[in-house]
């Protein structure tokens, strides 16, 4: 597999001070050149690419007193595919001769607040600059006065550093990929319809498309490793437990069909990953065009109906490229989306790219309210978090299975980057999956369903993204916890759907407001069938991602003090914050053009 992540986009730091010699400027170098090199080192302890490596940073070769050494700095940024920066000052500086210029690269201007010559001052003629010229910035300034001699970073400083630099590198991870969709519409689910110009002006993604026979052309060829084909059969007869046959006797295939479908199903998985990524291994073999791949960053695989109608579906497929690990360990989550859904690939990529960790994919499926819930289980009341009502998300497709709740940070249930989960997370999480044949009322082809149920609390954050005739997207995010019903009554509730296919219960927090007055209110406000679960409450990451994108968010329940937005939006209302953010969308419109 080619490493998508090997061109890795880097922060760029600049340092940037008053430019007057004869003593204002000697005396700022050693401070501002301080600042820069500690904004680094915190920056290099708290954020790490995809695939585990440390985050890189450039500054400039010298502090930024004008509009020449500016141009020197932006020279090395562009040689070092800097794609996000961080201005930092102790001091007065010259505005507009000193600020970042490029209209599409995320930016932040950290002002020391001290007294000597406050970098406040300038923080303010410079957003002002920016907002002028109608290209946005994120202003970072501390609550409590500092000393001059004084080199840490405020707690509340480096909380909006994180935010702005998680956004910001999902922003340059995702520019110049690619999305692959597998196949056209699924079911008329129209999230599955790929508009191009939302993917190459918000995104700064291209898009690229395949018809799913290029599956069967490539099984029926054998463009595929072979011994890699070996290694995860064998890896799959050892870990990927086949559940009981819960079709009727009349739709079972025959064991034979099983085994087969298992042979399938896994060189689907092989030939998905090659699609997206490439594989050197092919160009040996003389297939030189396909070993390049499509340099997708995420994909989309209709499947039903035409496909599963006839051959056995993508479930496994799907569940497996989305987890951490497969038959050569751990890897990086490669976010992959049932029913090429695209619009929830997007969703799925931005809780990648702001956490690392891989995501849960389902249908927000049914609200159980307590009386429900009551009725239908023989008077059981709903429990602690549970109490007010559940939403059950399910899908028989695209879900992580590492979300099966065998990981643990310290003794709290977790979903960990890759490179923090253990052997033993991982032979826990497989023992807690059954992969039983699909249902062949839906799957008429056959193929396996991941069948796992969430038993765990968890911090988690669901999302996702919606086209609008007329708006355009928009974003919407529930924090909230799944939460563990005892193992009788989530089986009860479960069984009225389709048992086969991984559960999860969830409750968003509740404000009392809105449309998070309560648990039905979310589900009834939910803009589409499906839905992204990134672990933790992300969602100020989100909202700072999506300011950066200019894509409105339409409902969330993110704490107005934690929410980071580019400092133009203020002017756009300061009471009203969701109609400023629609507001300042539009005005400065998407940010790719």
């Amino acid at each position: 597999m080619n490493n998508i992540y090997e061109w890795k986009p880097k922060i760029g730091i600049r340092p940037i001070l008053d430019g007057r010699r004869r003593g204002i400027r000697e005396s700022l170098e050693a401070k501002t050149m301080k600042m820069a090199h500690s904004l680094v080192d915190f920056l290099k302890e708290h954020i790490h690419y995809p695939d585990g490596e440390t985050v890189e940073c450039v500054i400039a070769d010298t502090t930024i007193g004008g509009v020449a050494e500016a141009n020197k700095c932006e020279e090395k940024f562009k040689k070092n595919n800097v794609t996000l920066t961080i201005s930092v000052t102790p001091s007065w500086a010259y505005g507009s001769e000193t600020i970042d210029m490029d209209p599409t690269r995320p930016k932040a201007i950290w002002g020391f607040n001290g007294t000597e010559r406050p970098g406040s001052v300038y923080l303010a003629a410079a957003l002002a600059a920016h907002n002028q010229l109608g290209i946005p910035a994120f202003g970072i300034y501390g609550e409590e006065v500092q000393d001059v001699d004084d080199h840490s970073i405020p707690v509340d400083v480096q909380k909006k550093l994180l935010l702005f630099a998680r956004a910001g590198l999902a922003v340059g991870m995702m520019k110049d990929k690619s999305y692959l969709a597998m196949g056209t519409v699924s079911m008329g689910i129209l999230g599955s319809h790929v508009q191009t110009d939302f993917f190459q002006k918000y995104l700064g993604m291209r898009n690229e498309f395949i018809d799913m026979t290029e599956f069967i052309r490539r099984i029926e060829q054998g463009i595929y490793d072979k011994n890699e084909f070996e290694k995860a059969r064998k890896w799959v007869a050892e870990n990927c437990a086949q559940g009981e046959d819960k079709n009727n006797p009349k739709n079972q295939r025959s064991e034979e069909q099983k085994q087969s479908d298992w042979n399938f199903v896994i060189k689907m998985t092989l030939i998905a990953r090659d699609l997206m990524r490439g594989n050197p291994l092919l160009k040996e073999m003389g297939y030189e065009e396909e070993a390049e791949g499509h340099h997708a960053l995420i994909a989309g695989f209709q499947g039903q109906r035409q496909w599963t109608d006839h051959f056995p579906n993508g479930d496994f497929m799907e569940a497996i490229l989305n987890s951490s690990f497969d038959w050569n360990g751990l890897r990086p989550p490669i976010v992959f989306a049932t029913e090429n859904d695209n619009l929830n690939a997007v969703s799925m990529m931005f809780g990648h790219l702001l956490t690392n960790t891989p995501q849960l994919f389902a249908d927000v499926r049914s609200y159980w309210s307590p009386e429900a819930v009551q009725r239908v289980c023989d008077g059981y009341q709903l429990q602690g978090l549970a109490k007010k009502g559940i939403i059950h998300l399910k899908n028989s497709g695209s879900a992580a299975i590492d979300f099966a709740g065998e990981m643990y940070s310290g003794k709290d249930p977790a979903i960990k980057s890759y490179w923090e989960i253990t052997e033993k997370e991982i032979s826990n999480t497989l023992a807690d999956i059954t992969w039983y044949p699909a249902n062949t009322e839906y799957f008429r082809g056959g193929g396996f369903s991941s069948q796992f149920y969430t038993d765990v609390e968890m911090p988690v954050t669901m999302f996702r993204v919606n086209l609008v005739d007329g708006l355009g997207p928009v974003l919407q995010i529930a924090e909230g916890y799944t939460v563990c019903l005892p193992n009788e009554i989530s089986k009860t509730l479960d069984d009225r759907t389709d048992p086969t296919w991984p559960t999860t219960w969830f409750v968003p927090n509740l404000t009392g407001k809105g449309v998070f007055k309560d648990v039905y209110n979310v589900m009834n406000h939910w803009g589409s069938n499906h839905a992204s679960i990134s672990y933790g409450h992300i969602g100020a990451d989100l909202i700072t991602l999506a300011s950066m994108l200019r894509i409105p968010v339409n409902m969330h329940n993110v704490s107005s003090d934690n929410i980071f937005r580019p400092s133009a939006w203020n002017a756009f209302g300061t009471a009203n914050l969701e109609f400023a953010d629609y507001q300042a969308c539009s005005n400065f419109g998407p940010l790719y053009g």
